[in-house]
């Protein structure tokens, strides 16, 4: 890995930065060399916090179907391809279960599931040890039954190194169990890709920003009542843990000790623009993967959301008197990042202002409605004002040599889009405090970012809901000295979303109807890496806590190095 170019990706080991999509450019320390104290069970069971998903009782269908046996050893460029056909009972109810095996030196790995060009699911592997893991994940993906219905090629990408020093390979199942739900959820008509469309060449359709123009055609038809966009956005390399850099101006601050700093500021958003009109944003969450400051943090409990990436959703019903005129329409997603013009003060948002790269791409999920428009095609009201604002401070000794760098960002943004067909309405607020101390030995941020949404849809009552969510985070981080080898850590970070929800089952809140959650995850590790020998001690306290579908659940454990000390299930 760049270790002079990654180091400070303001609390991350710079040797994990590089860990999901890029193959390694320097070996620093190698994760399957990782130890622990204790002599886990063989294999150890990873898990993530989440309410089990409910597969409905059904009398008239309850088929289960293998989807895919496969392992992914040497994949890059080389995904799962096979042949879904639907089961041919009357179903209405999707659940998937994806089960992993993996023994040995390895990186954790992002992956995407496709039915043709739509990527239905986004997920993460975990890091595996030398005695091996285990980990299983079930995702209810009946919001795509549309697609489900006919026969798809399934396309699963999971890009791995595998190579006489990465020697985890990924051995995997997947299963789907289709069911009736006599509740009967509602499910989108018609899905869209906005997508580079690869499934015909049997590739994952996804852009990668910046570099691609993720931007696509689509024709809608003219008797839609209800539309959202559903966007999966995810950082890699120099942007997985865009919540951590510096400012383009102080990336030199700690040039002689450290190296360039990570730069374009902590603050991302994602953008989709329709024909060139902004349609709404999201302000990503901080995944967290398990390779992710310490591997001690994550065993044997992974990150929030780590085995399930949520996408972001954007819903696009006031733009339907204006997209309902036959006529082709361009959907463009956007990430950009902060501009800070050089100093304290005002900043501006660009998409020349991130760094390589994020991985994009949606879909738009389209419910008819009982007869063509006919009404005018004009574009909806919209209004938006984002204010950006940035500070930083350098504090040298008297010979010259920087000590101390403090610095802060702070955004705000409203968001309108309004038409006969409804309004959707955000509001977004965000600060991040930054430090780097010690010459940039010590480093610190804290963040917290929230927002709410509304959709009020005369054209489609049923659809009309709230949203509220708010994801906090404090990560801290000090090397010993600067041969990097040595770090001790702590984060404490969480997610908080109250949903009114709406009758089909949403890819954010991942639930049809209300929906409450709370999960939060605080605690310290230990880092120390020396030749042929990477050592990792971790302690966490993991709450999570869901409300949907009328029941409530919840979890708390606590881990100390790879043992769970403490597992109470309400």
């Amino acid at each position: 890995m760049h270790s002079q170019h990654l180091l400070f990706l303001g609390f991350i080991l710079p040797a994990l930065v590089f860990a999901h999509r890029s193959p390694p450019k320097k070996l620093l320390e190698a994760p399957s060399l990782f130890q622990v104290a204790a002599q886990p069970q063989s294999p150890l069971p990873i898990i993530e916090l989440y309410k089990p998903v409910n597969v409905p009782e059904s009398t008239t269908c309850n088929v289960q179907q293998i989807l895919m046996v496969h392992t992914f050893a040497s994949s890059y460029g080389v995904p799962y391809v096979g042949q879904y056909t639907p089961p041919e009972c009357d179903f209405n109810n999707v659940v998937i279960e994806w089960t992993v095996t993996s023994a040995g030196r390895q990186f954790d790995r992002l992956a995407e599931m496709f039915l043709g060009d739509i990527e239905v699911w986004r997920t993460s592997t975990a890091e595996p040890t030398a005695s091996g893991i285990i980990f299983r994940y079930q995702k209810d993906l009946s919001m795509y039954l549309s697609l489900w219905k006919a026969p798809q090629e399934l396309i699963f990408s999971l890009n791995n190194v595998y190579d006489s020093t990465y020697t985890g390979a990924f051995n995997t199942t997947l299963t789907a169990t289709f069911s009736y739900n006599a509740a009967k959820p509602a499910h989108a008509d018609l899905i869209l890709p906005i997508t580079p469309q690869l499934g015909a060449s049997g590739q994952p359709s996804i852009f990668t920003l910046p570099g691609d123009s993720a931007t696509v055609q689509q024709t809608l038809p003219r008797n839609i009542s209800h539309a959202t966009v559903s966007i999966a956005a995810t950082g890699q390399s120099n942007e997985e843990f865009w919540y951590t850099n510096a400012l383009q101006s102080d990336i030199y601050t700690f040039e002689s000790t450290v190296g360039t700093l990570i730069g374009y500021g902590p603050f991302r958003e994602v953008q989709l623009y329709i024909d060139n009109m902004m349609a709404g944003v999201a302000w990503p969450f901080p995944v967290i993967f398990t390779g992710g400051i310490a591997p001690g943090f994550w065993r044997p409990v992974v990150g929030i959301d780590a085995y399930d990436l949520r996408e972001y959703e954007i819903d696009i019903t006031p733009f339907l008197p204006y997209l309902s005129d036959g006529k082709p329409h361009s959907f463009s997603i956007r990430v950009v990042g902060v501009d800070d013009n050089g100093g304290n003060g005002p900043a501006t948002l660009s998409s020349d202002s991130i760094n390589s790269y994020w991985l994009v791409n949606g879909k738009v999920f389209l419910f008819y409605g009982d007869e063509e428009y006919s009404g005018n095609h004009s574009p909806p009201t919209i209004s938006t004002s984002p204010t950006i604002q940035t500070t930083s401070n350098i504090i040298s000794t008297a010979n010259g040599t920087n000590t101390t760098l403090y610095y802060t960002t702070t955004a705000k943004r409203t968001f309108t889009a309004k038409s006969s067909f409804g309004t959707w309405t955000q509001s977004l607020s965000y600060s991040n405090n930054g430090y780097l101390g010690q010459e940039g030995l010590a480093s610190s941020n804290i963040q917290t970012t929230s927002g709410t949404s509304a959709a009020v849809l005369p054209s489609a009552l049923d659809f009309s809901n709230t949203l509220s969510y708010t994801y906090p985070i404090t990560a801290n981080l000090t090397y010993a000295s600067t041969n990097f080898t040595v770090f001790d850590a702590y984060v404490d970070y969480g997610l908080k979303i109250s949903s009114s929800g709406r009758p089909d089952v949403s890819t954010y809140t991942l639930v049809s109807g209300p929906m409450d959650l709370i999960a939060r995850q605080f605690g310290n590790a230990y880092y120390s890496s020396v030749a042929n020998h990477s050592y990792s001690y971790g302690v966490m306290d993991k709450i999570f806590q869901e409300d949907s579908y009328g029941t409530p659940y919840s979890r708390h454990v606590k881990t100390d190095n790879v043992t769970i000390t403490y597992d109470s299930t309400i």
